[in-house]
């Protein structure tokens, strides 16, 4: 039940710490130990998972400068302090300035984990709470950030929110223009690594040759031109998030050092044998299936498997239909903003134009369109063709059923099952509307 959460157990005297190391271990509890006050103050921050357990007296920091200073971090967190001298007056003053609980020396290993179990239930409790109340206020943020209600973005939402804090690297799959970038930082901004940099590099864009200075930094004198330090960027997301757009085309030896970094948590600038640790998530997007470039030794199958933990996958806008209306007008006031020009209606013969659309560029296509409408120069999918007649409702639905059925047999490689699932249609029925509409299944394997 408590195992994500830690115990930091801070105790100078090597016997006891090992026996209570020891004790808790056999309880299936996480615990890490500590000599001194200040090595554990180091892991401490605002909603650390986990507690703390402390002799009072210490050298250097004190039990109860220990409690101090960790009740001006996160004044929730649970601290036991233990004593083996039996002072009242300091376990009640202890008590006073927030301790979680007193325990006296010699103690039982029973009574130790009992009072420790305590406490990681309450602290379980409470960052629980932290977490639906962070949720129910960013659901709005987000709502704001990534627009749309269709089932797809509902489910994009909610999964981002429930990962958002958790350690593991991330991998989003998307194709060209259906916002990755913007999902990798709502991943960021909604988790408590907000507060440290966003850093994003695209692996497509950066020369091979200098991929290495760029992102892992360099000491002065590594290669010629090299005249001062470097940090790179994944040390400047030290802490925040570091997004890789194009993870694909990254060479295979360089995938090689990245992989290292992965899993090692630290990273040699050139010219230096020292380690940097890092604390950084990795987020990773791929318009590519990883997998099958895996299978044709195209990528590092090592690396694949490092990244994919947390999956995300965004679907392009013509599967999300339902979407376009709300973007374009979003994009459409947004454009009028910048442009300072007033917000054009939307007619409904055009908004009929834009539902209808391949939109091969997704969203990114859809903001241009927006743009080019504001500045009064509309083509592309909102120009209707030269000397076409007014279709009727039923001729706007054929068309719009016919595409979608088009779509599916595409998607699936001609599979009339396959389609059928998706469309949520029986067999029979589409086989009808295939032939009303000349659509024959061989075309699109």
């Amino acid at each position: 039940m408590f195992n994500e959460l830690k115990i930091l157990l801070v105790e100078d005297d090597p016997t006891v710490r090992e026996g209570s190391e020891q004790a808790l271990q056999l309880a299936g509890l996480n615990v890490l130990a500590f000599e001194s006050a200040e090595q554990a103050l180091k892991l401490i921050g605002p909603d650390f998972p986990g507690i703390v357990v402390s002799d009072v007296r210490l050298p250097g920091i004190s039990g109860m400068e220990l409690l101090g200073a960790i009740k001006e971090i996160d004044t929730h967190l649970p601290v036991i302090l233990v004593t083996g001298h039996g002072d009242i007056t300091m376990a009640v003053q202890a008590m006073r300035q927030g301790a979680y609980d007193f325990i006296e020396k010699p103690y039982s290993s029973d009574q130790l984990v009992e009072v420790i179990l305590r406490a990681l239930e309450t602290r379980s409790l409470l960052l629980e709470v932290h977490s639906l109340r962070r949720r129910l206020d960013d659901g709005g943020g987000i709502e704001a950030r990534l627009l749309g209600n269709s089932a797809p973005m509902r489910d994009i939402r909610r999964l981002i929110l429930d990962v958002a804090d958790e350690p593991a690297d991330v991998l989003i799959y998307g194709d060209t223009g259906t916002g990755k970038e913007m999902v990798a930082r709502c991943l960021h901004d909604f988790s408590a690594r907000r507060k440290h940099h966003f850093v994003a590099v695209n692996c497509g864009a950066i020369p091979e040759n200098i991929f290495e200075s760029e992102v892992f930094g360099h000491e002065p004198g590594a290669f010629t031109g090299a005249q001062k330090r470097q940090i790179g960027k994944i040390e400047h997301a030290d802490g925040g998030t570091f997004f890789l757009d194009e993870i694909e085309s990254l060479p295979l030896n360089l995938q090689v050092k990245l992989l290292r970094v992965l899993q090692e948590r630290y990273i040699e600038r050139l010219g230096s044998n020292s380690a940097v640790a890092l604390d950084v998530r990795v987020v990773a997007a791929a318009k590519l299936d990883l997998e099958e470039l895996s299978n044709q030794q195209k990528f590092r199958s090592d690396l694949y498997y490092r990244l994919n933990l947390i999956v995300l996958h965004l679907p392009p806008l013509r599967e999300r239909r339902e979407d376009i209306p709300m973007l374009f007008e979003h994009f459409v006031l947004a454009a009028a903003t910048r442009y300072n020009r007033p917000a054009p209606i939307v007619t409904s013969a055009q908004m009929r134009l834009l539902m209808a659309h391949g939109w091969p560029g997704n969203v990114r296509e859809l903001r241009n369109i927006a743009d080019r409408f504001v500045l009064g120069m509309a083509g592309g999918p909102l120009q209707p063709a030269k000397n076409a007649a007014a279709l009727t409702l039923a001729e706007q639905v054929n068309g719009f059923e016919r595409a979608l059925i088009e779509q599916e047999l595409r998607n699936h490689a001609g599979s009339v099952i396959e389609a059928c699932a998706v469309l949520g249609l029986p067999k029979q029925t589409l086989y009808h509307k295939m032939q009303k509409y000349n659509l024959v299944a061989e075309e699109f394997r």
